[in-house]
């Protein structure tokens, strides 16, 4: 009922006539429950081309067609995609250890560990003078940031509780430990607090050309270490052109109750002509990196901006595509993605 109500009370909204006839056209035309109607902000005055945005099933479903299930897994896997992607000298982050269950590899050592007191002391290798923070991402199935963990020399001397739980969930299942990213210090301007990923959707069309669909800026706006959306966090779009960020950040729905940032709502930053650095830097490495999988010709990258360039985070085969269809404010009209479909017949 509150979301009810936020929307009833949105100023920015259409009138109630010409929400029911815009979901009545979207229902018959798209032959389903235009659910995107609201997740996509287009019940809003100044959203006119409503038939540009496309129903979350179909996004769903339209990765399957261009992507080989055969090598998925080198990017769905972080230790394959570390493996994969490292002997092709890309910047990546560096992997310290790495676990299956109770077995833990660290450099040329493999190592058993029985419990958590022998797990905090691999963590206090780990975690040394130079390196104050260490992150611990689950092996595969990280979606919107679920199972990513930051952990500090403090919380190894004093939250012995979190070590412990920590413990017994990644001795059941298999995780990297990887070096935090130092963030290039124009980055922590917007949000110091986690490392602010670009996420750049890439596709290559028949013929082999690799293009960049559209590209976003993702950063937490509640001081949390992870920058998805659906974790508390804010995305906002960027201009392919000239690197800089346009006027509105958008997070859920249920989260916002409707409204669109202009700004940071911690540092304050103003979004709008936010220069991006690096980001010609950062459009050549998701070029060069989706060409070395051309089974996998529809894909988000993303990217993180340090103080030595950028480092590849992650590539997913099998992510919320929805995303761009948001923050490009309609991906029917973009002009890669219309190679796509019409690739697919959808017209």
């Amino acid at each position: 009922m509150g979301l009810i109500s936020s929307l009833l009370l949105d100023h920015d909204r259409k009138s109630i006539p010409k929400l029911i006839a815009e979901l009545t056209s979207m229902f018959v035309k798209q032959k389903c429950v235009p659910v995107h109607y609201f997740s996509r902000f287009i019940y809003k005055k100044d959203c006119k081309n409503i038939f540009d945005f496309l129903p979350d099933k179909f996004l769903y479903d339209i990765k399957s067609k261009f992507n080989d299930r055969d090598v998925i897994e080198v990017l769905e896997n972080k230790l394959f995609f570390d493996l994969f992607y490292s002997q092709l000298n890309v910047n990546l982050p560096k992997i310290l250890m790495y676990n299956h269950k109770k077995m833990f590899v660290i450099g040329n050592r493999t190592i058993e560990v029985n419990n958590s007191q022998d797990f905090k002391l691999l963590l206090s290798d780990l975690i040394s003078d130079k390196r104050d923070t260490i992150f611990i991402k689950r092996t595969s199935g990280t979606y919107g940031g679920d199972r990513i963990y930051k952990i500090s020399s403090g919380q190894l001397s004093g939250e012995t509780d979190l070590i412990d739980k920590l413990y017994k969930e990644v001795s059941h299942s298999g995780y990297l430990f990887q070096e935090t990213v130092v963030q290039h210090p124009d980055m922590d301007q917007l949000n110091p607090s986690c490392i602010n990923t670009i996420r750049f959707d890439t596709f290559i069309d028949c013929k082999g050309k690799v293009e960049i669909i559209s590209a976003h800026i993702r950063m937490s706006i509640n001081n949390l270490h992870v920058d998805n959306v659906g974790s508390g966090g804010c995305s906002v779009s960027i201009n392919l052109n000239n690197g800089q960020l346009l006027k509105y950040g958008y997070t859920t729905l249920f989260k916002s109750g409707g409204e669109l940032l202009t700004e940071h709502p911690v540092t304050k930053t103003v979004f709008e002509d936010f220069q991006i650095p690096d980001f010609d830097k950062a459009k050549e490495l998701v070029l060069k990196v989706a060409s070395f999988m051309p089974g996998l010709r529809l894909i988000g990258w993303d990217v993180g901006l340090s103080i030595s360039g950028p480092v590849l985070i992650e590539g997913n085969s099998d992510y919320d595509i929805t995303g761009g269809d948001l923050m490009y404010r309609g991906l029917r009209s973009n002009p890669v993605f219309k190679k796509a479909l019409k690739e697919i017949g959808y017209v």
